[in-house]
């Protein structure tokens, strides 16, 4: 029994690390992408980089929105928290930020994350980031209110609470709570604010964005 056992669970380990290594290089096309761009047009000196997923993957306007500040938009479209944090050295460290600007955790919720799972995934994020960027402000924008996933809306509730009772703990960082802003006088989502897909936002939404995360914004030193 012994010799059959051992083979089938050694079987099971190598396709267990093998679905973990799949999981782990999800989204390396767009990385390498974007690494072959920042090759062809190189990157500025300590930006702001907002990173995260297709919120700001499809900000397209934001690094004209924020030139005066000298943004740069490295989000990954339908990345959950655990792919930012393995991309972390590519969409963030290599740049040298003076800033982070963070959207991501609403993906993590179609695939069965609770409350405590976003939480708990955004805590690695942070704590990633500010191992590496000691000093560099950190802002997170709350999970947003989208009408085709209305019924996530009370995990994405709960998952702001807990990040932003966290972060107020935390020196240099703030918690940008766009959630509130996205909803009518009934507490449901605004639609005039999405594409017709009711996920993704119109120059309406990003307009709330903008408006919330101006002040926290830090300027390019004039030296």
């Amino acid at each position: 029994m012994k010799k059959l056992f051992f083979p089938f669970l050694l079987t099971l380990l190598i396709s267990a690390n093998s679905l973990l290594a799949q999981e782990k290089v999800r989204y390396q096309d767009d990385v390498q992408t974007i690494k072959k761009y920042d090759k062809m047009f190189a990157p500025p000196a300590n930006p702001i980089v907002f990173v995260g997923s297709s919120s700001i993957r499809k900000w397209d306007d934001l690094e004209r929105t924020f030139a005066s500040y000298v943004a740069m938009n490295r989000g990954v479209g339908g990345a959950v928290t655990t792919d930012i944090i393995h991309f972390a050295k590519e969409l963030i460290f290599d740049y040298q930020p003076r800033q982070v600007v963070i959207y991501v955790g609403e993906n993590d919720l179609p695939e069965g994350a609770s409350a405590d799972t976003v939480f708990s995934r955004f805590q690695q994020l942070y704590s990633l980031v500010r191992a590496q960027l000691p000093r560099v402000p950190i802002e997170y924008i709350s999970l947003k209110p989208s009408p085709s996933r209305v019924q996530y809306m009370k995990t994405a509730a709960e998952a702001n609470a807990l990040i932003k009772a966290f972060l107020a703990k935390e020196p240099n960082t703030h918690f940008i709570d766009v959630f509130p802003l996205m909803l009518d006088k009934q507490g449901q989502p605004r639609p005039e604010l999405f594409l017709a897909d009711m996920l993704h936002m119109n120059a309406k939404g990003y307009a709330i964005w903008r408006k919330a995360l101006l002040p926290h914004l830090t300027k390019p030193s004039s030296k």
